[in-house]
C-alpha cells in the first residue's frame, strides 16, 4: 500500500464559554504541535455563524500558521466561495503562498452554514453553481492567462489578471465534498483533490464506496486525471494508551459537542441527543459513523478499514475538537505520530524483519562469540609466554586454565 499522509482540520469546533483570544492561540499551538510531530497537512475552515465555529479568514489564520511551522502543508478548509469575489481570493491565496514559502492548499467549498449564507443574502440553491463558476476563473487567474473579461450576475472582471502569480507552479487545489456528488463531480471538472468530510457520519461512511467514481466520470467527460492520491478522508478520533482512558477523557465533551452542537444548534436531521455521556460514548464506533475513541491498535484498524472501504485515498485527516482537555488532547496527536503513522506506512517492517533474522540466525551470531573468545584465549596463553620468558621461570602447567575474571569483555579482539 501506498505511504497515507496525515493531518489535521481545525473547524474549529469550540464549545461556547471560553476567551476566544486564547482559543486562536490554542489553534495555532497545534498546528505548531502537528508540525513538530511531523503532521503532512493542516487545514482550518471558514464560518460566520453559531458561536462555536470562531475562524472567520482561514486566510488570515494561516498566515500566523505560516510563521509558527515550518514544513507542514496549509490548507484553506475551506474557503466559501460564494461569499467572495473571486479575483480577491486569488490575489489573497498568491499573497499566502508567498508568506508561508509555497505551502498552501487551496480548499474551497460552497459554503457549509446555512445561517452564514442567510446573513450574506445569498440563495442556497445558487451556491454549488457559483462555486463552480469561481473556481474556474481563479484556476485562469493563478495560471497567468491573458487579461480576460467575465460577467456574472454576482461578479465582473475587466481585464484581469494578477501582478503576482503563487511561488508554487502548481497551487494544490481541494474541494470540500459531503455526501451528494456534487463535490466529486467538480473535483473532476477542474481537476483537483477532494476534501471528503461526509466520512463521518453513517450516511456519508455509506456513500464513500461510490464517492470516487462520481470524480473519475466527471474527469474523463471533461478529459481531465483525477488521482486517488489527491483524496482526502476526514476521521474523528481520540486516542490514549487504553480504551477505557480515552474513553474517560472524551466522554463529556463528546456529549457535549453532540447535544448543543450537532443537536441543539445545527439541528441536524436524525441527530438524537443523548441522555448520558456515557451513552454518547458507547455510540462512538466506526460502524455507527461515529469516532475512534481508544488505542493506536483501534485507530490502525479503522484507518486500514477504511481504504479498504473506499477502496484507497491519499490523506487521512485528523477532525480536531475539545472532547478532552488540553493536555490529553496533544498527547492523541502525539500517540498517533509516534504508533499510527509509522504502523500504517509500514515504517516498522524492516525493524521487525531485522530482529526476526537475528533470533532465526542464532548459530552463526553463536559461532562469531565462539570465535571473539578463542581470540582472548590465544592472546592470554601469549601474553603468559611473554612473561615467562622475560622473567626466566618454568613455563605454566597447560592443565591450568587461564583465570578470565582479570580480563575486561571488550569485544575489539
Amino acid at each position: 500500500m501506498a505511504r497515507i499522509k496525515f493531518g489535521g482540520f481545525v473547524a474549529p469546533h469550540h464549545p461556547i464559554g471560553e476567551n476566544p483570544t486564547l482559543l486562536l492561540q490554542r489553534d495555532l499551538e497545534l498546528a505548531e504541535h502537528l508540525d513538530r510531530l511531523g503532521y503532512d497537512e493542516f487545514w482550518c475552515g471558514e464560518h460566520h455563524s453559531t458561536g462555536w465555529e470562531m475562524i472567520a479568514s482561514p486566510e488570515i489564520f494561516l498566515a500566523a500558521a505560516g510563521e509558527r511551522t515550518h514544513r507542514i502543508m496549509l490548507g484553506t478548509g475551506v474557503i466559501s466561495l460564494p461569499y467572495h469575489h473571486p479575483f480577491n481570493v486569488a490575489q489573497r491565496l498568491v499573497q499566502l503562498d508567498h508568506m508561508t514559502r509555497g505551502r498552501i492548499i487551496f480548499g474551497s467549498g460552497p459554503g457549509a452554514l446555512p445561517s452564514d449564507a442567510y446573513t450574506l443574502g445569498i440563495d442556497p440553491m445558487l451556491q454549488r453553481d457559483r462555486q463552480d463558476e469561481a473556481m474556474g476563473v481563479i484556476r485562469k487567474l493563478l495560471r497567468g492567462e491573458d487579461r480576460f473579461q467575465h460577467e456574472s450576475d454576482w461578479f465582473t472582471l475587466k481585464d484581469a489578471r494578477l501582478q503576482l502569480l503563487p511561488l508554487q507552479e502548481n497551487m494544490p487545489f481541494a474541494v470540500a465534498s459531503m455526501i451528494s456528488p456534487s463535490g466529486m463531480t467538480l473535483a473532476g471538472k477542474h481537476e483537483t483533490g477532494v476534501l471528503s468530510i461526509g466520512s463521518m457520519s453513517t450516511a456519508g461512511l455509506q456513500a464513500l464506496p461510490n464517492q470516487w467514481a462520481f470524480a473519475e466520470e466527471s474527469a474523463a467527460k471533461h478529459g481531465n486525471q483525477v488521482k486517488r492520491d489527491d483524496w482526502r478522508v476526514v476521521m474523528s478520533w481520540h486516542i490514549a494508551e487504553t480504551k477505557k482512558q480515552a474513553q474517560e477523557e472524551a466522554k463529556q465533551g463528546l456529549f457535549r459537542w453532540h447535544n448543543e452542537y450537532t443537536v441543539g444548534t445545527l439541528m441536524r436531521p436524525g441527530a438524537v441527543a443523548y441522555d448520558s455521556a456515557d451513552a454518547a460514548i458507547e455510540d462512538a464506533d466506526m460502524e455507527g459513523g461515529g469516532a475512534i475513541i481508544g488505542t493506536p491498535d483501534d485507530l490502525i484498524k479503522a484507518i486500514r478499514d477504511m481504504v479498504k472501504l473506499t477502496g484507497g485515498f491519499g490523506t487521512v485527516i485528523g477532525f480536531a475538537h475539545d472532547w478532552a482537555n488540553r493536555e490529553a488532547t496533544l498527547r492523541s496527536w502525539d500517540l498517533i505520530a509516534r504508533y499510527v503513522i509509522p504502523e500504517v506506512n509500514g515504517m516498522l517492517e524492516g525493524f521487525r524483519e531485522s530482529q526476526r533474522y537475528v533470533i532465526e540466525h542464532r548459530e552463526v551470531f553463536d559461532r562469531a562469540g565462539a570465535a571473539v573468545m578463542a581470540k582472548i584465549m590465544e592472546n592470554e596463553k601469549a601474553a603468559g609466554l611473554l612473561s615467562e620468558q622475560s622473567q626466566g621461570k618454568a613455563a605454566m602447567p597447560a592443565h591450568h586454565a587461564p583465570d578470565l575474571s582479570k580480563h575486561s569483555g571488550g569485544g575489539g579482539n
